[in-house]
C-alpha cells in the first residue's frame, strides 16, 4: 500500500497559523531538504500567498514562485486557484484566468487544485481548460460542508463533474476540520467507485479529528494527504507530517519520506516559529483545540483573520458570539461551504452583526453574492435577506463571468510601461492598489541603485 504527502508549510500551514507573513527568505536555505524529502507535492503559492506578498511582504509574487522553482526541481509545486475568481475575491474576466493558469504554470507550477467556493463548476471551466492546455496537473476539489443540504450523494455529482471537465485527481476539501474518520471513510471509498480517479484528502487540525480522519482515509484508499511540519502543525493548520508518517507506516504504507530529512526541515523551521510568537505573529488561539468549530465550521485562515480583525478593533471579547453567529449568517445566505471567499464574506458580515447589530451594515461583497454573481447558492438565500436587498430584481442566473469584459489588453495599455511582464499585468488586475504601490517601490529601488552605481564608478 502507497500513500503520499503534499507538505504545506510554505502556503496553508502559513496562512492559517501566521496569516501568511513568511517572506522567503525565512525559508530560502531549506527549500533542497523540502525538495528532497520525497514528498508528492509542496504546496507553495496561490491562496493568500500572492496577496500577502504584495501587501505585506514586499516581494513579487511571481519572482518568489521562480525562486522556489530554481531550487525545487525533483518535486512538484502546487497552488490553490479559486475558480473565476483566481487569488481574489471576486470573479475575473475568462482572459484574465486564462492568461494567470498559464503565466503560473510558465513560472513553476505544476499542480492546480482548483476549486469554487459553492461547488458551482460553471466557475471551474474556464481555469480548469487553460491549466489543461499549459499541460498542469488538475486537482478537481470539493468543498466539504456538513449542512442540510450537503450529502454523499450530492459530492459525488460534483465528482462526476469534475471527471467530465478533465481533471486527473480529486480532492476533497475540508477546510475547517469538520470531517469525522467516518466520513473520510465513507466517502473516499464512495468516490474511487463511482469515478474511479485518485482522491487527495485536506483537512486542518483544528477540531482534533485530523490525525484520525487521515488515518481512514488511507485505509479506505485514499492517495495523498497534506501535512504540515510538526513546529507548523496543528491547531488551525494541518496535523503533523512526521506523525502521520510514523502511524502510517506501522500500518504497513510506503510514503517515500526520508525521516532524516523531516527532522531537519523541522529543526530549521523551529527558530521560525519561536520568533513568531514572541512578536505575537502566531497567537496562541490559533493553535489549540476548539471542537466548538464542529458547530460553526470556520476554516484556520479565517479564523486566525477573524482574531487579527477583532484584535485590531479591540473587540476580541465578542469572538465567541461572532462565532455563534457565523452559523446563522450561513444559514440566511443558503448554506455556503466556508471557504476563501466566502468564509471572508461570512464571517465580515458575522462580525458586524454583532458589533452594529443584524444587517444593519451590508458588505458588497455579500450584495454581490445574493445577486448571483458569484455563483448559485446551494441552498435557499432568506427571502428577507434578499428583498432586502434585490426589492423586485432577479438574481442573476447564467454564468456572471459571461457578463463580464475582456481585461487583459485594457489594463496593457492602462499600465504602459509600468508593468514590466504580463505578470505585471496580471498582479495588476488581481490587486490593483497593491500592485501600484509596490511598482513605485521597485522603480523607486530600481532607481536608487543606479544611482548608487553610479556614484560607486565616478
Amino acid at each position: 500500500m502507497q500513500i503520499k504527502f503534499t507538505e504545506t508549510v510554505l502556503r496553508d500551514a502559513n496562512q492559517s497559523l501566521i496569516a501568511t507573513r513568511m517572506p522567503f527568505g525565512e525559508f530560502e536555505k531549506i527549500l533542497p531538504a523540502l525538495d528532497n524529502a520525497g514528498y508528492y507535492s509542496l504546496e507553495c503559492w496561490g491562496g493568500a500567498t500572492f496577496d500577502s506578498c504584495l501587501r505585506y511582504l514586499n516581494e513579487d509574487p511571481w519572482e518568489r514562485l521562480r525562486k522556489i522553482k530554481a531550487v525545487c526541481k525533483k518535486t512538484k509545486l502546487q497552488m490553490l486557484l479559486r475558480g473565476q475568481n483566481l487569488l481574489g475575491y471576486k470573479h475575473y474576466p475568462d482572459d484574465a484566468v486564462e492568461l494567470f493558469v498559464q503565466k503560473s504554470v510558465e513560472n513553476g507550477i505544476d499542480v492546480i487544485r482548483i476549486f469554487d467556493a459553492l461547488n458551482d463548476l460553471r466557475n471551474v471551466e474556464t481555469a480548469t481548460k487553460a491549466a489543461l492546455k499549459a499541460g498542469a496537473e488538475v486537482q478537481g476539489t470539493i468543498c466539504y460542508t456538513i449542512s442540510p443540504i450537503h450529502n454523499t450523494e450530492s459530492y459525488i455529482e460534483v465528482a462526476k463533474g469534475w471527471k467530465k471537465l478533465g481533471a486527473q485527481m480529486l480532492c476533497i476539501k475540508d477546510m475547517a476540520g469538520i470531517m469525522s474518520p467516518k466520513d473520510a471513510y465513507d466517502i473516499v471509498r464512495v468516490l474511487k467507485k463511482a469515478v474511479d480517479m485518485p482522491v487527495v484528502v485536506h483537512t486542518h487540525a483544528t477540531t482534533g479529528l485530523a490525525f484520525m480522519t487521515y488515518l481512514k482515509a488511507a485505509e479506505a484508499g485514499c492517495d495523498v494527504i497534506d501535512t504540515a511540519i510538526s513546529c507548523f502543525s496543528g491547531g488551525t493548520a494541518q496535523p503533523a507530517t512526521e506523525t502521520l508518517n510514523y502511524v502510517l507506516g506501522e500500518y504497513g504504507f510506503e510514503t517515500g519520506l526520508n525521516k532524516n530529512l523531516l527532522r531537519e526541515i523541522n529543526a530549521f523551521f523551529k527558530p521560525y516559529r519561536a520568533k513568531c510568537l514572541e512578536s505575537g505573529m502566531l497567537n496562541p488561539i490559533v493553535m489549540g483545540t476548539d471542537t466548538d468549530a464542529l458547530d460553526y465550521q470556520i476554516p484556520g485562515g479565517m479564523l486566525s483573520n477573524l482574531v487579527a480583525q477583532l484584535t485590531a478593533q479591540n473587540k476580541l471579547d465578542k469572538l465567541d458570539e461572532v462565532l455563534a453567529e457565523v452559523p446563522n449568517v450561513r444559514k440566511d445566505l443558503g448554506y455556503p461551504p466556508l471557504v476563501t471567499p466566502m468564509s471572508q464574506m461570512v464571517g465580515v458580515q458575522a462580525t458586524s452583526n454583532v458589533l452594529y447589530g443584524r444587517y444593519k451594515n451590508i458588505s458588497k461583497e455579500i450584495k454581490s453574492y445574493i445577486k448571483g454573481e458569484y455563483g448559485k447558492a446551494p441552498g435557499e438565500i432568506s427571502k428577507e435577506l434578499q428583498k432586502m436587498i434585490l426589492g423586485d430584481e432577479e438574481p442573476i442566473k447564467g454564468r456572471y463571468a459571461d457578463l463580464l469584459e475582456p481585461i487583459v489588453e485594457k489594463t496593457r495599455k492602462e499600465l504602459g510601461s509600468k508593468a514590466q511582464s504580463d505578470e505585471d499585468v496580471l498582479s495588476y488586475i488581481a490587486f490593483p492598489q497593491l500592485a501600484d504601490k509596490f511598482f513605485d517601490e521597485r522603480e523607486a529601488q530600481r532607481r536608487k541603485t543606479v544611482s548608487y552605481t553610479i556614484k560607486a564608478v565616478d
